[in-house]
């Protein structure tokens, strides 16, 4: 009598749990063990058939977009060069969807954990001949067999299948009569060594979130670098028409130096030879100014590709810079703190801590893979037997039963591809760690070696100027000497080129100090930050 009331009960509960799964009563997918990430956050996602990049973000309010008109001037400010490079530049939209790729395969790795639903329908027809058992007589005997199941399965992270099912079957033949068979069945199998517990079994999808976040890493550097290059770019170009002012103005000067020279000639204050000097001076001018106008326009071009979308990147657009580089410089005194932010944000250096990560939760893969397959499985089932289809599941609810409980072990003898396996994942992380130390050290190579050049061209800045008011001091007295017969245009020339270097030096080290201020916030991996840009990406 207990038997049957312990196989009503299970009878039940299977038909409960194949409820439950079929309406969503159980739950259908593991949680994933969270890993830190950055909040993510951005505008619904178009179709999956035009999937959404990674954005980049601006803090406080954008600077406008300047016109794009091929006919006039394109006014354009520093902060307006990277705007656009954000938004146009082919390179990086290839890179942003890198990320959105990535992520693709955590949900790969989190469909592991999806139910399946399944079906089964077949029909199964026989004629044999069979031999009577009493009068050894032979007679033809045909069959029919009717069969479909249907159930739900799931795979949970606890190392567990579940599978709930019914089924029926219909058997028809010429001898016997017709029986009809309802079955209901939920099994269990769980994982006792390999394959146990969601530490190993959530590994693939840890990963691919790791992989994800250093996808963006990858994706943060390539933008610092890109951004780096961008205002680098702009700023060489601001110096190739400082440049090109300088030597305009010298040119002038030189001009009228020749002329002042020949009309003394003209007039007997001075002798002929001079006038050679003089016009050597003005065409050597002339020869600078060539040469700065051709290397404004090659400036001009590199910034274009940079910044305008297109095949042909807009290369006739002209452009005019707004922003200026002079600037107040101030010294570098905290070098240690710069050093622990680059510890802290530089992409390269995250993103390979993330791979140690990696490597670490594949060493538990291998680990585990080392023990052998043990598994629990239990069966339970409730069957009614009858001769109509209606009554075949009515009679579930009676005392008929099956119950299946056992153990399943097997190993490979010297399982020599999980030794194998495990031995390379823990090589990897040994080598992923000593990378690590290498790239630290590497980091801090290069946050003080661009500290040290920022710091030079703040020092070289006070010289020039310096050096800048002395030459024009001593400009202005050969010129005066020249006046008073005691020197010679020669002398006035040189005096002149030495002005004009110490002008073009004195820009170029203004602008060199612009370009070491960003490669020393590009070595900190601080660059987007100090640029109020942010990545932000939509789910999956």
């Amino acid at each position: 009598m207990k038997l049957k009331v312990l196989a009503r009960s299970l009878g039940w509960a299977v038909l409960a749990a194949w409820a439950g799964l079929v309406f969503g009563c159980l739950p259908v997918a593991p949680r994933p063990l969270s890993i830190a990430a950055p909040e993510f956050h951005g505008d619904p996602a178009p179709p999956a058939s035009a999937p959404a990049p990674v954005e980049f973000r601006m803090r406080g309010p954008l600077p406008p977009a300047p016109p794009a008109t091929p006919d006039e001037p394109l006014e354009i400010s520093i902060e307006q060069a990277v705007l656009l490079v954000l938004r146009n530049n082919r390179d990086l939209q290839v890179r942003q969807l890198a990320p959105v790729i990535a992520g693709s395969f955590e949900q790969i790795e989190r469909g592991v954990f999806d139910p399946e639903l399944f079906g089964e329908a077949a029909y199964f027809r026989e004629k044999v001949e069979e031999t009577s058992d009493s009068r050894s007589d032979r007679y033809l005997e045909t069959s029919r067999e009717t069969t479909a199941a249907a159930g739900l399965r799931q795979f949970f992270a606890t190392g567990t299948t579940i599978e709930a099912g019914l089924s029926h079957e219909r058997t028809l033949s010429d001898r016997e009569p017709e029986l009809q068979t309802a079955r209901a069945g939920l099994s269990l199998t769980q994982s006792l060594l390999r394959g146990f517990g969601p530490r190993v079994n959530l590994v693939a999808v840890q990963q691919a979130e790791l992989e994800t976040l250093a996808s963006i890493d990858e994706l943060r550097g390539y933008a610092e670098a890109l951004l780096a290059e961008t205002e680098t770019a702009y700023w060489n170009y601001v110096l190739a028409g400082e440049k090109i002012a300088i030597f305009e103005e010298s040119l002038e000067v030189a001009r009228k130096q020749r002329e002042e020279v020949e009309l003394r000639i003209q007039v007997g204050a001075l002798p002929e030879i001079e006038a050679a000097a003089a016009r050597a001076e003005e065409a050597l001018r002339v020869q600078a100014l060539i040469e700065a106008r051709s290397q404004l326009e090659d400036r001009r071009l590199r910034l274009l590709r940079l910044i305008r979308p297109g095949a042909d990147s807009g290369f006739d657009q002209k452009l005019t810079a707004i922003s200026q580089p002079r600037l107040t410089p101030q010294p570098l005194t905290d070098l240690e703190d710069r050093l622990k932010l680059a510890e802290r944000s530089r992409p390269d250096l995250s993103e390979a801590r993330l791979r140690l990560t990696q490597n670490r939760l594949e060493t538990i893969v291998t680990r585990n893979g080392l023990l052998p397959r043990l598994e629990l499985f239990i069966a339970l089932g409730k069957t009614g037997y009858a001769d109509t289809f209606s009554n075949s599941f009515r009679e579930l609810d009676g005392d008929t039963y099956d119950f299946t409980v056992g153990v399943r072990l097997s190993q490979l003898l010297g399982n020599r591809v999980a030794r194998a396996r495990d031995l390379a994942a823990q090589a990897k992380q040994t080598q992923a760690a000593v990378a690590i130390d290498n790239l630290l050290q590497l980091v801090h190579l290069d946050v003080r070696l661009a500290a040290n050049e920022l710091e030079r061209a703040r020092q070289q800045i006070d010289a020039t100027r310096a050096t800048r008011t002395f030459q024009e001091q001593t400009l202005a007295a050969e010129k005066e000497r020249f006046d008073v017969g005691t020197s010679t245009a020669l002398e006035v020339a040189q005096a002149q080129r030495d002005l004009l270097q110490i002008q073009i030096t004195e820009v170029e080290t203004i602008v060199t100090y612009r370009i070491a201020l960003v490669r020393l916030y590009l070595a900190e991996g601080s660059l987007l930050e100090r640029r109020g840009v942010s990545i932000a990406r939509d789910p999956l």
